[in-house]
């Protein structure tokens, strides 16, 4: 049985700390064979991955992506009896904090074909069949998830693509236009979203389908390129007429977004554990920076200005790689994380952030030149302009920071109205796993536990509105949503502390520098539930809209390439190229297009 999600506990007012217990003995520690592929995955990083080229070329060399094959990174999680590893789920979100460190690329990479490609929807939906013909292909191949739309993002409903059924022939002819889809351009295998017509006795609706990449009828239209993430393989499909056996159905249909979400909860573990990678690597560069850079007679770092700084990278460092490390142990258990993956994913994006504008402030003008330029003119090349641009993406995907509050604002309405008729706060068993009462930790828990009971009783005041009544407090439960956040990032980071327990003490004041500087922002949080502009930023929104404050933008020049807001997906068959980029096992690859991209990798 499932246990009890912590997540949703909070939002009902019952801290439950002792489920956030990891179990006895060092939490750093891994199974061995955890460890040992993860020492041979750092090695292979460390030696054979030049970031910098990939930074240049926005192309990760074919090389990189075979050893990281041969490696069996690409199935950490599947299990052994389908040809994979069969690691654990912390061992896999190591893994991507550690290539991640090296490049981003290399993170979503892996973190599309294992979180949301073909490996997950497919254990925890696909037949027995399924499983055994997909998952020993998924060793070595790389899937892609083709969900997104260009005038599709969090609506999935508008999907336009379709999947109509022959069922005397047992297939399913796909044809749409799918955007944004990572790994997309060097897939060998496609799942793909639809929407199956409803005809009389079925239902139909949103589906989801295994498609080959080399399938009649799949063409790469376009690469896309964006802020960060150089070496992204992203682009443009289209479907045009492809036909798919009935038996690469994945589920039912009308289950499509049943999978879609499951696939997500793993990937939104995926994306905590990229921010908290990032958050070391910061922390590390902050502390050797404010160390050695001088000015008005001390080093940086001791001045109040950015000893401030510091504290707050280095607390923030330590909260996520709690909530990595908590998620990630209850998830192998077979915990309910869902609610917690949503908050560390939202918390996770939204400090990393501020972590990694922090320390290009800390850094000066050498946080803004890029790594390269600083190491011609003889300097060390620190990437901190890359970090900043790639982290940027966090706050949109996977859920944006705005849809996500709302999606667990509605969550947790579902739960109050379900335990409609209960005291908000009140618990079976009371919050247990606290540190002694005279321990400052303790004093943090009580002030969550304190916070998580107002909460709940302001969720169940807006439980007991009509539906229609909520669109305009979007802000407001956006707030609650955050307060949640900190609240759980608290309790992860007190219980990690507390399981690191030890001689050195640095654990626990890391985590109460965090939990002071939480409580700040949660009574900020909570002041601004009354104290606001929503009402105002309202009204002049719409005057905005209505074209009332035009006048503004007089003066200024729009550099903006003409074209449609939103491209319209058009049916039919592709008009150009196939931009698919194919992989070689030799390390030697290269565009379809020789001219698509010039002075592209090939080969080291």
């Amino acid at each position: 049985m499932t246990a009890p999600g912590f997540g949703a506990e909070l939002f009902l007012g019952r801290l439950r700390t002792g489920l956030l217990t990891p179990p006895p003995g060092d939490p750093r520690r891994l199974a061995e064979a955890d460890e040992h592929f993860l020492a041979g995955l750092r090695k292979f990083c460390e030696d054979e991955v030049d970031s910098h080229l990939i930074e240049r070329e926005d192309r990760i060399p074919d090389d990189v992506v075979q050893g990281l094959k041969e490696l069996g990174a690409f199935a950490v999680r599947i299990p052994r009896e389908y040809g994979g590893l069969g690691l654990s789920g912390r061992c896999y979100l190591r893994a991507l904090m550690i290539v991640n460190s090296v490049h981003s690329s290399l993170g979503e990479l892996l973190a599309a074909h294992q979180a949301i490609g073909l490996p997950q929807p497919v254990l925890l939906f696909g037949t027995e069949e399924q499983k055994r013909a997909f998952l020993p292909r998924c060793v070595r191949e790389i899937s892609a998830f083709a969900l997104t739309e260009p005038d599709i993002g969090n609506d999935p409903f508008r999907m336009h693509t379709t999947a109509v059924p022959d069922r005397s022939a047992g297939t399913y002819t796909l044809s749409g236009v799918k955007l944004w889809t990572t790994n997309g351009t060097i897939a060998d295998l496609l799942v793909v979203m639809a929407m199956v017509p409803p005809v009389e006795g079925r239902a139909g609706g949103m589906t989801v389908f295994v498609v080959e990449a080399d399938s009649a009828g799949v063409t790469v239209e376009h690469r896309s390129s964006f802020l960060g993430l150089r070496g992204l393989e992203n682009g443009v499909i289209r479907l045009h007429d492809v036909v798919v056996p009935a038996a690469n159905r994945v589920g039912a249909e009308g289950e499509g977004l049943n999978v879609a979400l499951a696939a997500q909860e793993t990937g939104r573990l995926s994306l905590p554990a990229v921010c908290a990678a990032a958050a070391k690597w910061s922390a590390k560069i902050a502390r050797e920076w404010a160390g050695v850079r001088v000015q008005w007679g001390r080093p940086i770092g001791e001045h109040d200005a950015v000893a401030g700084k510091l504290a707050y990278i280095a607390a923030t460092a330590f909260a996520l790689e709690a909530m990595v490390e908590i998620s990630g142990g209850r998830a192998d258990l077979g915990a309910d994380t869902a609610l917690e993956a949503e908050l560390a994913k939202l918390f996770a994006s939204e400090h990393a952030w501020r972590v990694a504008d922090e320390l290009t402030q800390l850094r000066g003008g050498r946080g803004y030149e890029t790594a390269e330029s600083a190491a011609a003119r003889g300097e060390r090349g620190v990437p901190v302009e890359r970090m900043l641009r790639d982290l940027r993406i966090g706050r949109i995907f996977d859920g944006s920071t705005e849809a996500l509050r709302g999606f667990i604002a509605e969550a947790v309405l579902a739960h109050h109205r379900d335990e409609a008729g209960t005291t908000p706060g009140a618990a079976a068993d009371a919050p247990a796993g606290n540190p002694a009462d005279g321990d400052v930790l303790g004093g943090h828990l009580r002030f969550a536990e304190q916070a998580a009971g107002r909460v709940a009783g302001a969720f169940a005041a807006f439980a007991r509105r009509p539906d229609g009544e909520l669109g305009s407090r979007q802000r407001r439960l956006g707030r609650l949503v955050d307060i949640g956040a900190e609240l759980y990032a608290m309790s992860a980071a007190c219980a990690y502390a507390t399981a690191l327990a030890g001689a050195d003490d640095t654990p626990r004041r890391l985590a109460d520098a965090f939990c002071r500087q939480a409580r700040l922002r949660v009574t900020e949080l909570f002041a601004r539930l009354t104290a606001h502009t929503d009402d105002h930023d309202r009204a002049l929104a719409r005057t905005v809209l209505d074209g009332g404050c035009a006048w503004l933008e007089e003066g200024v020049i729009d550099p903006s390439i003409d074209g449609p807001w939103i491209a319209e997906p058009k049916p039919g068959p592709a008009t150009g190229p196939d931009r698919r980029r194919r992989l070689t096992t030799s390390g030697v690859g290269a565009s379809p297009d020789p001219t698509e991209r010039k002075g592209a990798h090939h080969g080291r």
